[in-house]
């Protein structure tokens, strides 16, 4: 695979060397097998329902953090000529994704649910809810 990786080398200028990290990101999006591809980001969480929510359903609002390209540098982790403060010079940021999830009635305690988050200019993330009635 590395000439694969040389590639892309001659499309990083010197003026942007925080480009290689993104250009590396794209080619490993791109070009990696189809199992390494389907990695994504795992989230767990417990969720507390009552007993009646568990018996009669419930439709909720998770809040799930996803890894966005940063919007104030478009990824490249600078402003020119001074690195974004914003993402930390790493190209990204972590936000706040809404998801609403229903729980289905008759619901027991220790079900779990597996959902993915695909949302724009973002990585994938799968979450795994685990059920706590109280």
């Amino acid at each position: 695979m590395g000439t694969v990786s040389a590639w892309f080398r001659d499309e990083i200028a010197i003026d942007f060397p925080s480009l290689d990290e993104a250009v590396e990101r794209m080619r490993d999006a791109f070009l990696a097998p189809l199992d390494e591809r389907d990695l994504q980001a795992e989230l767990s969480a417990e969720l507390r329902i009552s007993a009646r929510e568990a018996f009669d359903g419930v439709s909720l609002h998770l809040d799930v953090p996803v890894r966005k390209i940063c919007a104030v540098c478009g990824g490249r982790g600078e402003e020119w000529p001074q690195p974004c403060a914003h993402c930390d010079s790493t190209g990204h940021a972590l936000v706040r994704h809404p998801v609403r999830l229903i729980v289905p009635a008759r619901v027991q305690n220790g079900d779990r649910f597996r959902l993915s988050v695909c949302p724009p200019s973002a990585s994938p993330t799968r979450v795994e809810v685990r059920i706590a009635v109280e």
